[in-house]
């Protein structure tokens, strides 16, 4: 058996000296497949096979090897010819920087000028670029080895000069026209990684072409071309692309296709980066293709026969908001039209002239269709979103209100619509006729008023109601179901052994501490107080008391309120005994090991307690509701069974499992308690249930999950103090009412719903908002408007 060869040896039956293989790598040692250089410049698999020496140009040796002279004739192969030694720096890649590159061209045929090796030819280049790209820049592209002409898209001329052989023995010229491709040459199979058309791939081994830092230069058509010194001038007409200049076709093998799968395309070297997409007339790689360098094959898990189709979305043409330092100004109506609304995007200050401003009443189309047929083809929702008390922009004007004293505002005596500027006043201001219904009224003695000759009211621009689209009437005593209450808060804080280990108990406590201080002081404030677990626990903050006196309730099926007084008291004469309380319960509660919840006996016996005032009830839950009224039971585990099992069921978790809280929560609507929930939890807690109370009473859900006691309790606190302090009112009706031809299909929102006409909302802030579903119940004349009030 023979002795293993060391690499580098010299072969047995292998002269030293004798010519390398086509296929031989110079600095590669050991097993080439195992180099990057391997991999670019020796796949042997869809390459073309090698051209004989003399018969054409060849691609230069890669960067720091010294090039083989060109033979005057084909050798011989009987001889021995004295080969370079390959240089270590033989590794394809970007050049290094301070280097300057010199034109390419053919050899001279006499003797070497001075300063260069004998074998060195003059146009080699001798050193790299003088400096590099900049970052994100790609290089432009030259000739690939190999490969033919690729047509120009659109019938566009080749934006580099004609694709002629050079003579024997030339080399190819830098980064100009692609090799021709001979009789016995054949294309690369769709599969290869190979340039757009009008872009060109450089030599193997070599770097990219010419680089640039400014943007491409554009050719003819808008396409992009090179720099000045690549081009030259077109082919004569009715010549092919590829045609030498006898006019002939150099190539025998058919053009590529213009779209290779699996290569990535090349992009002139730009300023910068395209922020929104790539530029016009470029081609985007397929979604998901990993990236490839020049000659290299797809890798194992890539397909070569897929073909990304183009998107039917041009990123181009998606609105953006627009950066605007200073809001724009909105006029409502315009020249007595409906102006549309701004978008939601914009901050724009609104100027009431006619029209309800965007921030209260805003509808999901600006141009209504006439008939129902129409509005189902578009496939849009007609609906209005509708928030009352929303928050205007500092530099508008303020909604000014109209008290028209005991006898109320003028309303419509059929629809019950409200005086606007869009009645229209008749016979001599005697009678108006209503906007929405039609109908024609009597106008009351003290609101007579005489006509001008474009038939508006002498005192139109005098009266909020006739010139305003947005105003407030104070109500009278017919309007109310009974007189103001006071503003009442009460907190209802989980004591549990899960709520107090985690932090959540304590940061409860610390937030309600804060935010008394931003409780309006006075006699119409009041507050009070609870804790629950397994039992419920009601605390006497009266001021006789030295300190506050715990009162328990243990029965959690049949829930009562100990005490009729003193449970909800003034915070002007409560604030001490609270404070202290508040700061003790943590400590209290510290060594409980009930890990259970009577979340629904809590929340009822609160109600209880504030049965005969309403108010806000804020409740801090942490654990799943385990004991007494509204007990639950985990559904989580199911939850994971159905949506792994992929069943069509797994939706009804997100309904509530029991109906006994959304029964509990119709209840507190109709004695006006809001219920705020504030979730401070780690683990699952029927989210989907529970919720039902906040969203039937006008309340609000906030989730803190997985709760952080380090992170979590200055978010806490703010939410509550935004809670208590933002503009907010209590005990309210809703109704929207519409213009003929349009009818209201549906409220959707936080409010309770008894009849059909009419919402409830215990409580109404400025960061609620109602949607109005609407619907056609006649054809709408064309070019009118339709009103809502």
């Amino acid at each position: 058996m023979a002795a293993p060869v060391p690499p580098g040896a010299q072969r047995p039956n292998n002269p030293q000296n004798s010519a390398p293989p086509p296929n031989y790598i110079p600095g590669s040692q050991g097993n080439p497949q195992h180099s990057l250089a391997a991999n670019m410049q020796n796949l042997n698999i869809h390459r073309p096979a090698p051209p004989m020496p003399g018969s054409g140009p060849r691609p230069p040796p890669p960067f720091g090897q010294s090039p083989q002279p060109y033979p005057q004739s084909a050798p011989s192969y009987g001889v021995q010819q004295q080969q370079p030694r390959p240089s270590p720096m033989a590794r394809p890649g970007p050049p290094p920087p301070a280097a300057m590159t010199r034109p390419g061209g053919p050899p001279p045929q006499g003797s070497q000028p001075g300063g260069f090796p004998p074998n060195f030819p003059v146009g080699r280049p001798a050193a790299p670029p003088s400096s590099q790209p900049p970052f994100g820049s790609r290089p432009s592209s030259g000739p690939m080895p190999g490969g033919g002409p690729f047509p120009q898209p659109g019938g566009f001329p080749p934006s580099g000069p004609p694709g002629g052989a050079p003579p024997s023995g030339a080399r190819p010229n830098g980064y100009g026209s692609p090799p021709p491709m001979g009789p016995g040459m054949s294309m690369p199979p769709p599969g290869m990684n190979m340039p757009l058309p009008g872009m060109t791939m450089p030599p193997s081994g070599m770097p990219g072409g010419p680089l640039t830092n400014g943007p491409p230069m554009m050719g003819p058509g808008g396409f992009p071309r090179g720099p000045q010194s690549m081009m030259g001038p077109p082919p004569p007409y009715g010549q092919p692309p590829n045609a030498g200049p006898g006019g002939s076709p150099l190539a025998s093998a058919p053009a590529p296709p213009t779209n290779f799968p699996g290569a990535p395309f090349s992009r002139p070297a730009t300023t910068g980066n395209y922020l929104y997409g790539p530029p016009p007339q470029q081609i985007p790689s397929a979604p998901g293709t990993p990236g490839s360098m020049y000659n290299m094959g797809p890798v194992p898990n890539q397909s070569m026969t897929t073909v990304s189709s183009p998107s039917k979305i041009d990123l181009n043409q998606i609105p953006r908001p627009g950066s605007s330092s200073s809001p724009i100004v909105y006029e409502t109506r315009v020249e007595n039209q409906a102006n549309p609304p701004p978008p939601t995007t914009v901050d724009y200050i609104a100027r009431d002239t006619g029209n309800c401003s965007p921030r209260y009443m805003r509808c999901t189309i600006s141009q209504i269709p006439c008939t129902v047929d129409l509005l189902s083809t578009s496939g849009m929702q007609l609906a209005l979103i509708v928030q009352p008390m929303a928050l205007s922009h500092p530099s508008e004007e303020p909604i000014q209100v109209v008290d028209f004293g005991e006898s109320g505002p003028v309303r419509c005596s059929r629809c019950k619509g409200y005086m606007n500027p869009f009645m229209k006043f008749i016979d001599h201001g005697k009678k108006f006729t209503c906007n929405l219904c039609g109908y024609t009224d009597e106008t009351p003695r003290d609101y007579l008023c005489n006509l001008g000759p474009d038939g508006r009211r002498r005192d139109a621009d005098e009266r909020p109601e006739l010139c305003r689209g947005t105003v407030d009437f104070a109500a009278t005593k017919e309007y109310m179901v009974r007189d103001p209450m006071p503003a009442v808060y009460f907190f209802l804080v989980d004591v549990s052994m899960n709520a107090v280990q985690t932090g959540a108990t304590a940061a409860a406590c610390s937030a309600i501490l804060q935010v008394l201080s931003d409780l309006p002081e006075g006699p119409r404030t009041f507050v009070g107080i609870a804790t629950f677990d397994s039992t419920i626990h009601f605390y006497n903050l009266k001021r006789a008391l030295q300190q506050p006196l715990m009162l328990i309730v243990p029965d959690v099926q049949d829930v009562y309120t100990p005490l009729e007084t003193d449970v909800i008291v003034q915070l002007s004469e409560c604030r001490q005994h609270l404070e202290i309380l508040l700061e003790s319960i943590p400590t209290m509660f510290q060594e409980s090991k009930s890990p259970e919840s009577a979340f629904g006996a809590a929340v009822k016996a609160a109600f209880l307690a504030m049965k005969s005032t309403g108010g806000k009830l804020m409740v801090f839950q942490s654990v799943l509701p385990s004991v007494g009224i509204g007990a639950l039971s985990s559904r989580e585990a199911d939850g994971r069974a159905n949506a792994s099992a992929g069943e069509k069921e797994a939706h009804k978790l997100l309904q509530p499992a029991d109906k006994t809280l959304r029964t509990m929560a119709i209840e507190f609507a109709e004695y006006q308690v809001c219920v705020d929930l504030f979730i401070t939890t780690q683990a699952y807690v029927d989210m989907a249930s529970i919720s039902d109370i906040p969203r039937t009473t006008g309340g609000q859900v906030y989730c803190y999950y997985p709760f952080s006691a380090l992170s979590d309790p200055p978010k806490l606190y703010n939410d509550l103090r935004w809670n208590i302090t933002r503009p907010q009112g209590f005990e309210a009706v809703m109704r929207v009412r519409c213009s003929q031809g349009i009818q209201v299909h549906d409220y959707s929102g936080n409010f309770c719903k008894r009849i059909p006409t009419d919402i409830d909302l215990p409580a109404i802030d400025c960061d609620k908002a109602v949607m109005v579903t609407l619907k056609h119940d006649d054809k709408l004349q064309d070019g009118a408007e339709c009103g809502f009030q």
